[in-house]
């Protein structure tokens, strides 16, 4: 049995913190071709031609599937696709031709597959490092020698999980259009109008620069990470959905006005504790320290807004942005057209501030939202 095949084979039982798990000294040829050919279902011994021959389309059609996947594409005639490769270009090609869907939507469905795909391969590898890492005590290089050993075993989980977490999402999905279905279908909606009521907010990390300065790898991966799921927990626990992290701030949306509230403000609690850096470094505690929360702007905005590319996307966003950067730390902004619909919720307070020109807005009269 070779090096590689023995880390693969050794279990986390098998290995004590500070021991050396043994992965391969170096990733050899014939290492990473086994490890190919596992991953994608057997050896490269089709070319781009044969992609676009299975699937009845132009090579000009079969190689812009992979560009718009953000996969490089090699000359048409090398053999560097499998049999995996070529159903999905006829997967791809059955959109059109039996489903009828314009080619700019497929591409638009294979673009967000790519992007998508590529962070999330990437995010669950560079997670699987940090635990050898930690767990064995190893460097980063012998860390991701290791990892690489067990890919191949670790894949059909990690492919299950994907698939079910996709079906769940689009499940939820299906749920909230059959709950807005009767709004959408209002013969008095103005058309004009983006087409989704939303309230729309944004958390901000509030010196992220100061925070972070001297930190290494391992302390600023746990303290974005934190910082992350902490948000991401705080936001799903009250009724909202992240829609996406912008470097040191969070995008999220809820349904209705009174969730966003209920989001806005958790998030503005939850992480609104101070983080000490230089009593931390002073006491020889940074890197718990950075482990733990930091305080955000917040704000929140009621409105309509326009989703597409997994993205939102008005006015409405502008200006919960713009609301977001003048916040107080561990404070929540909202607007007064937002305040009008919270009024009278006994659950909230809201105080009018002085008005405050805001850039690409004009004049706007904040007002602080809190618990009651």
């Amino acid at each position: 049995m070779s090096e590689g095949e023995q880390a693969a084979a050794t279990s986390p039982s098998d290995v004590t913190p500070g021991a050396d798990p043994a992965p391969a000294d170096g990733a050899d040829s014939s290492t990473v071709a086994e490890i190919d050919a596992a991953l994608l279902g057997g050896a490269r011994v089709l070319s781009l031609r044969d992609l676009a021959e299975r699937a009845r389309v132009g090579v000009d059609v079969a190689s812009a599937f992979w560009t718009t996947l953000g996969l490089p594409h090699a000359d048409p005639d090398d053999h560097v696709y499998t049999d995996l490769d070529a159903q999905a270009v006829d997967r791809a090609a059955a959109l059109v031709r039996e489903h009828g869907l314009d080619l700019r939507t497929v591409v638009s469905l294979t673009r967000a597959l790519g992007h998508t795909s590529d962070r999330l391969a990437l995010w669950q590898v560079e997670a699987l490092v940090e635990d050898m890492t930690n767990r064995y005590e190893l460097d980063d290089a012998t860390a991701r020698l290791l990892v690489l050993d067990r890919l191949v075993e670790l894949a059909p989980v990690l492919e299950a999980q994907l698939v079910h977490s996709y079906r769940r999402q689009l499940a939820a999905i299906a749920g909230r259009y059959a709950a807005e279905y009767a709004e959408m279908g209002d013969p008095g909606l103005d058309n004009r109008a983006l087409p989704l009521a939303r309230a729309v907010g944004f958390a901000d990390m509030v010196s992220f620069t100061r925070r972070t300065a001297g930190l290494g790898s391992t302390d600023l991966s746990q303290f974005v990470q934190r910082f992350e799921a902490a948000a991401r927990d705080v936001v799903t626990e009250n009724g909202g959905r992240v829609v996406k992290t912008i470097g040191d701030a969070v995008l999220f949306v809820a349904d209705e006005a009174v969730t966003g509230a209920a989001v806005a403000c958790g998030l503005a609690d939850a992480l609104g504790r101070e983080l000490d850096v230089d009593r931390e470094r002073r006491t020889g505690g940074l890197a718990e320290g950075a482990r733990g929360v930091t305080p955000v702007r917040v704000s929140l905005v009621w409105g309509r807004v326009l989703s597409r590319f997994g993205d939102v996307f008005g006015p409405t966003v502008n200006l919960a942005a713009r609301l977001a950067d003048i916040a107080e730390p561990s404070t929540v902004l909202t607007d007064p057209a937002t305040a009008a619909v919270l009024r009278g919720d006994a659950r909230f307070e809201l105080d009018e501030l002085e008005p405050r020109d805001l850039a690409g807005i004009g004049v706007v009269h904040p007002v602080r939202l809190s618990r009651a």
